[in-house]
């Protein structure tokens, strides 16, 4: 079975946590430090999942 990459595993999370309404409109997501201690991972793919999310629209980077 392949290997998900971290940053796509994260961001498909996090399109969970929206659609489930627990992160809602408008609601701020945790911070960076946040995300990479939940996830296990360094800053790196957190990021990287964040601009997947950025590009398709579902998060505004601010």
């Amino acid at each position: 079975m392949p290997r998900i990459p971290d940053r796509q595993r994260i961001a498909q999370d996090i399109r969970d946590k929206i659609s489930s309404g627990e992160y809602g409109p408008g609601s701020k997501l945790p911070s960076l430090r946040e995300m990479s201690a939940h996830y296990g991972v360094s800053a790196e793919p957190v990021r990287s999942a964040l601009l997947i999310l950025q590009a398709e629209g579902l998060i505004e980077g601010h």
